[in-house]
């Protein structure tokens, strides 16, 4: 199999904003093979918690703001109440409550349920669970893990 096979799928999801107000958005959920452990949440830039768009720093625009975090914490995810560090979820039958956590704040991200088993799904047609490290690249990820 290709290492560049990628899944995506954009779904609509609600930024929880209080207990009867949130706001629509656009989420892509991508995974790829050349990371296989990984799925992202990528968010439109107005919704960076960080409130730079922009990028700070003079990096430039960001057109998505990424989260990272283990595809065998959202199988956990969907089938019950799951988190480590920066991420939880929180799954029902119909919506899903994903919170991130970062230093500048917390959000919380209504998805509806079926897209994220659909997701997943789709992420272990691509590569089934217990296949992961077959596609690891230990050099590659030994170069991220230390920022090179």
């Amino acid at each position: 199999m290709s290492t560049s096979v990628v899944v995506e799928q954009a779904v609509r999801a609600r930024l929880v904003l209080g207990t009867r107000r949130s706001a629509a958005l656009r989420v892509t959920l991508r995974y790829r093979l050349d990371d296989p452990l990984a799925v992202w949440l990528l968010f439109p830039a107005e919704y960076a918690l960080e409130g730079e768009p922009d990028g700070g720093a003079g990096t430039g625009p960001v057109e998505e703001v990424p989260w990272v975090f283990a595809r065998e914490l959202l199988a956990a995810g969907l089938r019950g109440p799951a988190g480590a560090g920066d991420v939880h979820l929180s799954p029902g039958a119909e919506w899903t409550l994903v919170e991130l956590r970062a230093p500048e704040g917390t959000a919380l991200v209504r998805f509806r349920t079926e897209d994220l088993r659909r997701f997943l799904a789709r992420t272990l047609d691509a590569l089934p669970e217990g296949r992961e490290f077959d596609h690891l690249d230990p050099d590659r990820a030994l170069a991220a893990l230390l920022g090179s």
